[in-house]
């Protein structure tokens, strides 16, 4: 291949998997724009996600197919269920804690993460579990660039679903109340705004949006597991903070731009992609000495 194929190849690749991490990312830059809170349990949502849709597309399989179809299905579905997961999950574990010091409210996501990736731990015996589906693999050519028609559907419905979610925060009245939320929220419920309700809201778009990309990532991957969100959580964390946490285009600026660093430090002499975690991180470390508060971030100062 020729350096201008290799470039191109390593574009499609780093945005396609930047757009899971986006899709991850959002999440924690919503919840922490609210409430200031970095939920972990956020990653075990989107493994959760994966694994919904693989149980939705198992029982569809017979009426519907796997294909396309199928698996739309099975991801609409799998949003709607995980995302009242969220909600279920901030009203029991969060919402008690909203006034507590912020380290408890940290502790308690902790523990709802370990509940979650145990519990499906135990109901797969740890098994990795094939993510099955009826889809080519057949490569084409537009160009230089070999694609799939899998790859180019799962990096369109992503870029979709962040140009949807653009579009709720910024013309729907539950956006502009999030946005408000995020800036003073004691102020928000002397007005009249039913913070709860926004934050029940929250919850529901950022686990929706997790399982959207737990699903994406399974049928990308070809296997699903109960430690699927790990690696990918620190990521989309990661991500977030690049982008500067708490803004959510910032959150998928940072997932496009983490995915497209990790695709071309690959090409890199001496890293390859066994490196590539530690090429990220680096990066990380660097750009957070001369950028701390992230591309879109900005400065706050506590008031007294």
């Amino acid at each position: 291949m020729t350096s201008w194929e290799i470039f191109l190849q390593q574009l499609f690749n780093g945005l396609l998997v930047g757009s899971f991490y986006g899709l991850v990312a959002i999440g924690y830059s919503m919840v922490y724009g609210i409430i200031k809170l970095l939920n972990f349990a956020h990653a075990d949502i989107y493994m959760c996600g994966a694994f919904s849709g693989l149980i939705i597309l198992g029982f569809l399989n017979p009426y519907v197919g796997n294909e396309w179809l199928g698996i739309i299905i099975a991801l609409l579905l799998s949003m709607v269920l995980v995302g009242l997961l969220g909600v279920v999950i901030q009203r029991v574990a969060y919402r008690p804690m909203l006034k507590a010091p912020r380290l408890s409210i940290l502790i308690t996501a902790l523990a709802v993460s370990m509940i979650l990736y145990n519990t499906v731990l135990l109901m797969t015996q740890g098994q990795y579990k094939p993510f099955t589906t009826g889809l080519t693999h057949e490569s084409f050519y537009i160009g230089a660039l070999r694609m799939t028609e899998t790859r180019m559907v799962l990096l369109l419905a992503a870029l979709v679903l962040m140009f949807l979610l653009h579009m709720f925060i910024t013309r729907t009245m539950y956006g502009k109340a999030m946005r408000a939320i995020a800036l003073d929220r004691d102020t928000c419920q002397l007005m009249g705004v039913n913070v709860y309700m926004i934050i029940a809201i929250t919850f529901f778009v950022g686990s929706a949006l997790a399982a959207a990309a737990g699903i994406m990532a399974g049928v990308y991957y070809g296997t699903v597991h109960f430690f699927m969100g790990f690696l990918i959580g620190l990521k989309a964390f990661t991500a977030a903070v690049i982008g500067g946490i708490g803004i959510i285009p910032g959150a998928m600026l940072g997932g496009l731009l983490l995915g497209l660093l990790e695709a071309f430090g690959t090409q890199i002499p001496f890293i390859g992609s066994s490196w590539r975690d530690v090429f990220t991180f680096v990066f990380l470390i660097l750009f957070l000495i001369f950028k701390p508060n992230g591309l879109l971030g900005r400065i706050e100062s506590e008031r007294m």
